[in-house]
């Protein structure tokens, strides 16, 4: 059930994804506007659903695997590496929540460029 949880919210994320990317352009300057707006949007809703389900009585656990793993995971990954990060902080782990924000941009940067360079030179795919 869990699975299928994730799935369906994954489908539905994916899909507003899909139809706010199209629905926003990208400005004169390349500037990735789509992806920036989805990102904080995907931010926001995990933050929500994160608030909502810390409450007493909160959401019922299935229900916050399918809005967060799957809607908002579907939508952007984002807002999870957000909402790990700052529940490094929140947990005085501020050391660790710094690093895993800069390596996850640093080589999250590296791998696609080396994944570029790869099929450039190799040619496959």
């Amino acid at each position: 059930m869990n699975l299928l949880a994730v799935g369906a919210g994954g489908a539905v994320g994916a899909v507003c994804r899909y139809l706010l990317g199209q629905v926003l352009p990208t400005l004169g300057s390349g500037f990735p506007l789509g992806t920036f707006v989805v990102n904080l949007i995907g931010c926001f809703a995990i933050g929500l659903i994160a608030g909502f389900a810390g409450r007493q009585g909160g959401l019922e656990p299935r229900l916050v695997l399918l809005l967060q793993a799957g809607v908002c995971g579907g939508f952007t990954t984002f807002s999870t590496f957000s909402l790990e990060a700052l529940s490094l902080i929140e947990e005085g782990e501020v050391g660790t929540a710094f690093l895993y924000i800069g390596l996850s941009v640093l080589f999250g940067i590296l791998s696609l460029l080396a994944a570029k360079v790869f099929v450039h030179y190799v040619g496959v795919m």
